[in-house]
């Protein structure tokens, strides 16, 4: 019986603030990603001096694993901050997000950056979620996060997939509300809805939305943004052919039984959805940016400047990043 080959991937990393864990973290995951997976290629985007600063070794630990050259602005000492080198920093992205659009990369990895030293800098910066929209002219965008969680956790029968998505971002929470538009939740659902089925190659999935007040309301003792806004838009996405529910109250929708048959959870802002998202998945989780024409994941931590260049950070999700970057673009190469 003739085995079918498995396509080549090739996978771009931004290693992040140079002060950070970053460049680190990409390093470390990219050697052990590669040596699980022959079918891939990944290119560090970064200072070379840097990333040979941090293993001199690791340009020539596989042919496999390459490098794109990107100088700093200014030296960098760990853990110490520099707004000088936030350009650098935009320069990875940029050529990562290019690769991906022009076809060289299938999908681009980023380690954390500091949002703060880009501010300072004068570049107006609120996320890579919004930058990644911005440069790829797309208006709506949604950020979700992904994690597996194993057989008996929370007493599941077989290890399950935890994702959550988020309707709003990086806002103030005294702004969520006057944010959630209509359109902006049914958008959201719709994205949802549709890079599950062509990214995650899942046919039909079953997405559960949250409300905003505190037990969804509580037909509108607690505010009326359920029954105005979310409830009638959770309709019309049932009237598309989307298998959506709710809204259900933020503090009951993660439901552990629910686990084995939700494909994602939709919140309305940041906290609500990530609070009990990283409580349960312990620094193992994926930032998945969906709407864009590219593939896009990332770790969900910090750039931990306390422990930078002390050899001790956690690589497990960029790891974990690097793994379902992988797995997206293959779905996407297997469609072709």
């Amino acid at each position: 019986m003739m085995q079918l080959q498995v396509p080549l991937v090739n996978l771009a990393v931004t290693t992040g603030e140079p002060a950070g864990i970053g460049p680190e973290v990409s390093i470390v995951a990219a050697k052990q990603f590669l040596a699980e997976q022959p079918n891939a290629i990944i290119t560090l985007l970064g200072d070379r001096d840097l990333l040979e600063a941090v293993d001199k070794n690791h340009l020539n630990a596989s042919e496999r694993l390459q490098t794109q050259a990107i100088p700093l602005v200014a030296p960098v000492q760990a853990g110490v901050l520099n707004h000088q080198n936030a350009q650098y920093v935009i320069n990875t992205l940029n050529q990562a997000i290019d690769g991906c659009m022009d076809g060289r990369f299938d999908a681009m990895i980023t380690a954390p950056i500091q949002k703060s030293v880009m501010n300072l800098a004068g570049t107006a910066f609120t996320g890579h979620t919004e930058y990644l929209a911005g440069r790829c002219k797309k208006n709506h965008v949604v950020m979700m996060l992904c994690a597996t969680l194993p057989r008996g956790f929370l007493n599941l029968k077989a290890s399950r997939d935890l994702r959550v998505a988020l309707v709003t971002t990086h806002l103030p929470l005294q702004e969520v509300s006057a944010a959630l538009t209509r359109e902006r939740i049914l958008e959201t659902i719709q994205i949802v809805q549709h890079d599950l089925r062509t990214k995650f190659a899942i046919p039909n999935p079953v997405i559960r939305v949250a409300g905003l007040n505190p037990h969804a309301g509580e037909s509108g003792y607690l505010g009326r943004e359920e029954i105005e806004i979310i409830g009638p838009v959770i309709e019309s996405a049932k009237k598309l052919g989307i298998n959506v529910s709710g809204p259900y109250p933020g503090d009951t929708m993660f439901d552990p039984a629910s686990l084995e048959a939700v494909d994602a959870y939709i919140a309305m802002y940041h906290d609500q959805g990530l609070a009990p998202f990283k409580f349960v998945t312990f620094g193992d989780g994926v930032n998945v940016t969906l709407g864009l024409p590219i593939i896009r994941t990332s770790v969900d931590h910090g750039t931990a400047l306390d422990i930078a260049g002390k050899g001790i950070a956690d690589s497990g999700s960029m790891l974990e990043a690097l793994r379902l970057a992988y797995q997206l673009a293959l779905n996407q190469k297997k469609k072709a």
